[in-house]
């Protein structure tokens, strides 16, 4: 736990673009709009959110996965056109879940959590993460607009799987596979050597034997 709490650490330093100091006049006044919409406080988050519990975003000036890389999410269209394109996304995924699994959510989550569920100040959250994070730290009228990464749905018979019973699955079917994570990206995923890849082993459906993607809107 120790090595995994100093690594989130690094990662925020790295991943949280720099800021101006937060001017109190405005706390007070965003305070007071609080106060005079109690209830009727609607909340959108995006990736900038989470960049403090350690996960990268892919946009923000200089820290962002486009700034750091050429590296591109895979589309959906490019995930449906082959086995073998999926077999490197999954191959990614599977080697990424270890840490992001672990990821926990910071101030932001946690004070929103809080006006939602002691103070009652919040209509409701709509969320374009894909961590869970606002789950974790408790939100409850919440939407994932793009889904979350801790489910796996089968594109044929639509079947929803926890993303852990799938990890076990996969495990399974590759008990002696080692790839070694070398870049962190926004949804989970972390690149790995292609002869890695190339020894992957991913599973089907095990309902219809369809293909399983993560519950989340892919770009393109």
């Amino acid at each position: 736990m120790a090595k995994y709490l100093g690594r989130v650490g690094k990662l925020k330093d790295i991943f949280t673009p720099s800021s101006v100091p937060f001017d109190s006049t405005l706390l007070t006044r965003l305070c007071n709009l609080l106060t005079q919409h109690h209830g009727g406080i609607f909340v959108l988050t995006g990736a900038g959110v989470s960049t403090e519990s350690g996960i990268p975003d892919y946009r923000s000036e200089g820290v962002g996965l486009y700034a750091r890389s050429t590296r591109r999410p895979m589309s959906y269209a490019d995930f449906l056109l082959n086995s073998e394109n999926r077999k490197r996304y999954w191959a990614r995924s599977y080697k990424g879940w270890s840490y992001y699994r672990e990821y926990e959510p910071n101030l932001t989550h946690r004070v929103l959590s809080h006006l939602e569920r002691r103070e009652g100040m919040l209509h409701w959250l709509v969320t374009q993460n894909v961590d869970s994070l606002h789950t974790k730290a408790g939100s409850l009228k919440l939407s994932e607009l793009h889904g979350s990464l801790h489910r796996v749905v089968c594109l044929s018979c639509s079947s929803t799987t926890s993303r852990e019973e799938v990890q076990a699955m996969i495990q399974d079917l590759n008990s002696d596979w080692e790839g070694t994570a070398q870049d962190f990206a926004p949804d989970g995923d972390v690149t790995v050597p292609q002869d890695a890849v190339s020894r992957f082993k991913m599973i089907d459906c095990p309902k219809c034997g369809g293909i399983l993607k993560p519950d989340i809107e892919f770009f393109g």
